[in-house]
């Protein structure tokens, strides 16, 4: 009976030395972990250890378990098992393909475990060796490439973009992971796009695919030339771009739908009924309740493309069913673990209007909407710090389409008009606005109501004044192509310029407190400037003389708090201190408003005095306007429809080194090797014998 099992290469409970059972993927891990070379007992060694089912968890503990002493001592041993993953990734049969795809998983996170604290160099010497790493990486870049856009197995797919995933996020740093020189020298890119452009790819493995790109085009984008980067900026393939868009479009509007569930649950729950009880006292504590993880993989993909990529600026704009309400068939997902989103991909593809005829009686949406409902939900609530990230990104990307002229164009087209449910945040001093009740505009009006919506909402103690300013400044880039193309945009103008009145008042009034930790003259300016905007060349593309009219009657009603901006910046520009010379911009940008103040009151004064009305109408007001522009003096003022462009590697790269830090960090943390069980390969590899 001993002989038997000895033979057998495991011992069974029922033996006398009472030891624990092993399976014999294990006892043959035990043998790679000695100095000896284990093909000196079992020739055959390596072919039969890439038939066993690999047992992740004790190899990537075995490997965590030794000391940087000890695993120097059987580095052979780990280049010998690196080498033959490779090699057993050209081999004919599936399953040894598969279990080398996952031994490489396990052995480059368990060797990065061991390497925390060592240079990237140690990390590939331990691996492969320095000697044959530039062969080795060659042949498994290679193997990888064929396998991804081979015709095969998805499973093999799935697991070759996880091992790529593995390889690229297996440092928090993307950037200091020097084994992706070998991923930057033997490009994947050509196989990414081939999975963006098949609908069948794209449904499995296209999420995967996204965020791979995303990651691979921040390697050392600021230090050497990446050449993902520069693929990916000259990409033209309508069908690949299209695809990208359609995975991202899909990734985000299951956010919107997770949230929109969340939320209807949240209302007809508990918190619903208490509210209604006692008033609104608790809207605000209950609404911090609904929350779905943030997508920054997917966001920051649609970043890259968008800047990188000007072709891309077409797919925002690529017309599609409204995301559920269509229905497609979905296919299972054996690869993908069940983990929150942001980190899987969603189970069924987005149907291309290519793919489908569109029916009449369902809204059309596309990837913009989809993306300003997505920045809606997530700009609510910044006090999170992913949603803080995730809010300054959505924004990041708006400024990007902003400055696109061609993006401009669809943005402001009369002939492409969508009703666009921005998510509101609930607020004591306002009803949530019916969904039907909303109209069918060009796609500008959800921007600027997205911009005035967020204006409107973060008035708060801890000031997101780097979300304000951007916020601000793409404001600022529509208005500029408006007057540049003189677009008379049919929008309700008086609610951003109530909003910009309100934001001032409150600069104002927190004055001491926002003042120690910020400079709130730069935004005090900015929005100065816009009401200059409006002034010196509204009648270029406000939509009507009498929407001109009203820009004057706001100015006018709303002067007082104009008037106590002017003598807050006169009080600072004229002391010595660090403040004088922002304050004093903004003193010298306040000039025509306060000569349409000073004109039109005591015009409005006489009028009522002259009529023996106490109090005048907007009508009464209106007429006093229109009839004394003739009398207005103003100056004009130089460079308000011009702006600096967007810069992100001046400006940006520090935010974005975090982000992506916090995006790697994310996927390894949710990357499952073990998804595929045995008896799914081996029904799908009944070939086999």
């Amino acid at each position: 009976m001993a002989q038997t099992e000895k033979k057998g290469g495991l011992l069974r409970k029922s033996s006398a030395s009472k030891k624990p059972w092993k399976e014999k993927v294990v006892l043959m891990y035990d043998e790679i972990f000695t100095t000896e070379d284990p093909v000196k007992c079992n020739p055959r060694f390596w072919e039969e250890l890439f038939l066993m089912k690999v047992n992740l968890e004790y190899l990537e503990g075995k490997l965590e378990a030794l000391d940087g002493e000890e695993l120097m001592k059987i580095k052979d041993n780990i280049n010998c098992l690196f080498q033959h993953c490779i090699q057993a990734l050209g081999e004919e049969h599936p399953i040894r393909v598969v279990n080398a795809l996952q031994t490489l998983c396990a052995l480059i996170r368990g060797v990065h475990q061991k390497n925390k604290s060592t240079s990237g160099f140690d990390i590939i010497n331990m691996l492969v060796g320095f000697d044959k790493a530039e062969l080795c990486m060659k042949n498994l870049m290679e193997s990888l490439d064929s396998l991804l856009c081979a015709e095969g197995s998805e499973s093999l797919k799935s697991l070759c973009l996880k091992l790529l995933l593995c390889l690229v996020t297996v440092t928090d740093n993307i950037s200091q992971n020097t084994i992706l020189e070998y991923v930057m020298i033997n490009s994947i890119f050509e196989a990414i796009l081939q999975i963006l452009s098949s609908p069948l790819s794209r449904r499995e493995h296209g999420h995967d695919a996204v965020v791979l790109l995303a990651l691979l085009v921040n390697y050392r984008k600021y230090e050497s030339v990446n050449p993902y980067i520069v693929k990916l900026s000259i990409v033209d393939d309508e069908a690949t771009l299209n695809g990208m868009g359609l995975v991202i479009a899909q990734a985000l509007s299951e956010y919107n739908r997770q949230y929109k569930d969340k939320e209807e649950e949240h209302q007809s729950g508990f918190f619903s009924a208490l509210t209604n009880m006692v008033g609104s006292m608790f809207i605000a504590d209950a609404d911090e309740k609904i929350s779905v993880q943030t997508n920054e993989a997917i966001l920051l993909a649609l970043y890259e493309a968008v800047h990188l990529n000007r072709n891309f600026i077409t797919v925002l704009a690529q017309s599609h069913p409204e995301m559920g309400l269509m229905t497609t068939p979905t296919s299972p997902m054996p690869t993908t673990p069940v983990t929150p989103l942001g980190t899987t991909p969603p189970s069924s593809d987005v149907i291309s209007s290519a793919e489908l005829p569109l029916d009449a009686d369902v809204q059309t949406s596309n990837l913009l909407i989809t993306f300003l409902k997505y920045s809606s939900i997530v700009m609510q609530d910044t006090k999170d710090e992913h949603r803080l990230h995730s809010g300054k990104l959505c924004l990041i990307i708006l400024t990007c389409i902003a400055e696109d002229q061609y993006a401009n164009a669809f943005l402001h087209d009369d002939n492409m008009n969508f009703r666009v449910n921005l998510h509101r945040m609930p607020m004591r001093h306002r009803k949530k606005a019916a969904d039907k009740n909303l109209p069918c505009r060009p796609l500008v009006c959800a921007v600027l109501d997205l911009m005035v919506e967020f204006i409107v909402t973060h008035m708060m103690k801890e000031f997101p004044m780097d979300l304000y300013v951007r916020c601000i400044q793409i404001v600022h880039k529509l208005l500029c192509y408006q007057k540049k193309c003189r677009v008379r945009l049919h929008y309700t103008w008086r609610e951003l310029w109530s909003a910009l009145i309100n934001l001032l008042k409150f600069l104002m009034s927190n004055e001491t407190v926002l003042l120690a930790k910020h400079n709130i003259f730069t935004l005090a300016l900015m929005v100065v400037n816009l009401f200059n905007m409006f002034i010196t060349y509204g009648d270029t593309f406000l939509p009507t003389p009498s929407s001109y009219d009203e820009l004057y009657y706001e100015i006018i009603r709303m002067h007082q708090n104009f008037d106590n901006l002017y003598s807050m910046v006169l009080r600072l520009s004229t002391n010595a201190g660090q403040w004088k010379e922002p304050a004093s911009k903004v003193t010298h940008a306040l000039v025509n408003i306060r000569a349409i103040i000073n004109h039109f009151n005591p015009k409005i004064e006489s009028y009522a005095a002259v009529n023996h009305i106490s109090q005048l109408s907007e009508d009464q007001v209106l007429e006093v306007v229109r009839s004394n522009y003739d009398t207005l003096t103003l100056k004009l003022q130089d460079g308000l429809d011009q702006y600096e462009r967007y810069s992100e590697q001046h400006k940006e790269a520090a935010f974005f080194k975090e982000l992506v830090r916090s995006i790697s960090i994310n996927v390894r943390k949710n990357l499952a090797f073990n998804t595929l069980s045995q008896e799914l390969l081996l029904k799908e590899f009944s070939t086999i014998s």
